[in-house]
């Protein structure tokens, strides 16, 4: 299915989203500038899809003899596209399962993931291997939907089920995927359910930070211990 929508997955987001969502991948990229001004960090952005939080989070890299940010996923089509878009960057590009990661264990300072934690199978096991491959110290940051409460959650749903699918497969031309999208932010749970599975990986400092009134947001953990300078 990924693979198929590729060809227009960032046309469909910048529609869909009226463009916020790279005011929410900027936010992300800022809220990791710490480790990100590093030269020696070591970070992934996993479930990379085209690429676009991997740029974001180029951007506050430094410009010289900074390590590469890997950008990883798991469908063929749409690394195609990111390997286009950070040619020439400090990035590496590779294919890679989240439930399996091909690191060792402590080798990365800093994962995040953007829109995509919420397709993988199993999300406890997901927090698990972020946790095996993070360095003491090292953080996680996951960019995903949520369904905010209230008047504006009637709204955000009446539009994320009802129209959103619509205009996606008109655009996309793939009926399936659209469908698919406002059902895995249904099944995604809830910011403190995440949370306590957080917790449960074994994160501490947990926390939540809606954007957009709570349309989507970021979930932040750090691996307990001394961080590697």
């Amino acid at each position: 299915m990924f693979d198929r929508i590729a060809p227009r997955y960032d046309l469909l987001n910048h529609v869909l989203s009226c463009s916020v969502d790279r005011v929410w991948w900027w936010r992300t990229a800022r809220r990791f500038r710490h480790i990100l001004a590093r030269p020696d960090a070591r970070v992934l952005d996993i479930c990379c899809g085209t690429g676009d939080m991997t740029m974001a989070l180029l951007r506050r890299r430094p410009g010289q003899g900074a390590e590469p940010v890997v950008a990883a996923d798991f469908a063929p089509a749409m690394l195609e596209r990111a390997r286009k878009k950070l040619a020439g960057r400090a990035a590496r590009v590779m294919e890679a399962d989240a439930l399996h990661l091909p690191m060792g264990d402590g080798s990365l300072d800093l994962i995040t993931t953007a829109f995509g934690f919420r397709n993988l199978a199993n999300y406890q096991a997901g927090l698990v291997e972020f946790f095996r491959v993070l360095a003491p110290g090292g953080e996680v940051g996951i960019l995903d939907f949520s369904e905010p409460g209230g008047m504006t959650g009637r709204l955000y749903a009446f539009y994320f089920r009802r129209v959103l699918p619509g205009i996606g497969n008109w655009l996309s031309g793939d009926r399936g995927a659209y469908r698919y999208l406002p059902e895995s932010v249904k099944r995604f749970p809830r910011p403190e359910a995440m949370l306590a599975m957080m917790r449960k990986a074994g994160f501490v400092d947990v926390e939540w930070r809606p954007y957009s009134f709570g349309i989507a947001g970021l979930w932040r953990g750090v691996k307990a211990g001394k961080g590697i300078a």
